[in-house]
């Protein structure tokens, strides 16, 4: 048999984790109507399906630091110039303003329009409030240690980069983090960029070889990924059910709704308009990173598939997609700004307190800039949402309502996330004079 014949038809990877995402959402869905709450079913989840989702997401999140490192790095010293890497940083910069901005509009003005806080019946509140009681007294308490954001923006600033590196992914952890390793790599890139060339050469080299070897890895990683998605989906889905789904229905409507304009409406006409590249051909060359944001729920974890695929499919250079994607992982929170800003409406209409516009307004400019510096990590929103109720006067308690529906809402306003990062990168590269390809090699 011909080699070609052969990999021609082989499966391709996303369709893989598209079946096993499948498989394993409906038999979790099935799992949790036959035998619900059984002890039987946290067993299997506990000791079977969580174990297995997680060694594919570590073996995801330990490339991750190296990457952000070298992918980074290398991005801004192969940039060259220093006023190129500020004209780059500024396009990157002000697509993220304008474009997180919209989102959220698109929330706050379905949540006006449909209200999904009110007329929810009081027993339902009750049962509620009194289920995640304990897990919202935790984001209330995590939200009230919060830094100011003059502390946050010293802390960016890592005193020591490695204890920065050892803390990145510690949700206990006060120092800059994950952002803190950002600065230093982009530091580091402008000092390779405009130093000696033939001192930094073997520097340069390491780092090229750090790249190609974490790329790697991900490849490894991502033979794993059809089966860490299929356990990873059954384990939310088995615990789940529809219960909470049911009590919160238009609430989770007006989220996946507002998500789904941003996604398919918004994102299309910007990769038409600004990358000229057809909405078709970009959304099935980033499918396989659609799906692995679905399935992991982190924007860290999803940026080694993003930034191969990114390369890959649509021909964005390699010094582009570690620059914009690498600080889109976290600055770059599109789904996360809208989820914030339909949350804090939802609770304010769920308790009876009426916004004013400028209420309303301040809800905004939170959420924006809430979702340029959320950790792209589950659930890395709600102790910033907890603070946005509170300086709006809804009860930060109130977080617990939506707790039980989160992680599902987690998992679509991540592909937002991800998918607001390569239309980023394609737009940089369009306007820097790079012709992307406008359909995927298959």
């Amino acid at each position: 048999m011909d080699p070609q014949d052969h990999r021609h038809r082989c499966m391709p990877l996303h369709t893989k984790i598209l079946i096993g995402l499948i498989l394993g959402g409906a038999a979790g869905i099935t799992v949790n109507l036959i035998a619900g709450s059984h002890p039987a079913v946290e067993w299997t989840v506990r000791n079977v399906t969580y174990p297995v989702g997680q060694i594919f997401l570590r073996m995801i999140f330990m490339v991750v630091i190296p990457l952000i490192f070298s992918a980074l790095t290398l991005g801004v010293a192969e940039l060259g110039d220093v006023r190129r890497l500020g004209r780059v940083g500024l396009k990157t910069f002000g697509y993220t303003l304008i474009v997180t901005t919209i989102s959220v509009a698109i929330g706050l003005t379905l949540v006006n329009v449909i209200r999904p806080g009110t007329g929810l019946p009081e027993e339902s509140q009750a049962i509620l409030l009194e289920t995640f009681a304990s897990q919202a007294a935790e984001k209330v308490e995590r939200a009230a240690e919060a830094k100011t954001p003059i502390q946050t923006l010293v802390d960016i600033i890592p005193r020591n980069p490695f204890e920065d590196v050892v803390g990145a992914f510690d949700s206990n952890y006060t120092g800059g983090g994950i952002l803190s390793v950002m600065f230093f790599s982009l530091v580091l890139g402008v000092a390779l960029a405009i130093g000696d060339r033939e001192k930094t050469a073997t520097f340069i080299a390491f780092l090229e070889g750090l790249y190609e070897a974490v790329m790697k890895i991900i490849g490894f990683a991502m033979k794993l990924a059809p089966y860490g998605v299929a356990a990873l989906l059954f384990s939310v889905t088995a615990r789940l059910g529809f219960d909470v789904v049911r009590l919160l229905a238009k609430y989770v409507l007006v989220v996946v709704a507002g998500l789904a304009i941003h996604q398919f409406v918004v994102y299309s006409l910007l990769v038409r308009s600004l990358a000229r590249m057809s909405p078709l051909g970009f959304f099935r060359g980033v499918r396989e990173v659609m799906i692995t944001a679905f399935s992991t729920s982190s924007s860290n974890a999803t940026l080694p598939t993003a930034i191969r695929v990114t390369e890959r499919n649509l021909g964005v250079p390699r010094h582009i997609t570690g620059f914009v994607l690498t600080l889109g992982s976290t600055a770059n929170q599109n789904g996360t700004a809208l989820y914030e800003g339909v949350t804090v409406l939802f609770l304010a209409q769920f308790f009876g307190v009426d916004l004013t516009f400028a209420q309303q307004v301040t809800v905004v400019l939170m959420s924006v800039l809430a979702g340029i510096g959320t950790a792209g990590v589950p659930g890395g929103s709600l102790p910033v949402i907890v603070l946005v109720l509170e300086s709006v006067g809804v009860p930060g308690e109130g977080i617990g309502i939506i707790l039980g529906i989160d992680r599902l809402l987690d998992m679509c306003r991540t592909v937002l996330n991800v998918t607001g990062d390569i239309t980023a990168a394609a737009y940089v590269a369009r306007s820097e004079g790079y012709v992307l390809r406008t359909e995927s090699p298959e």
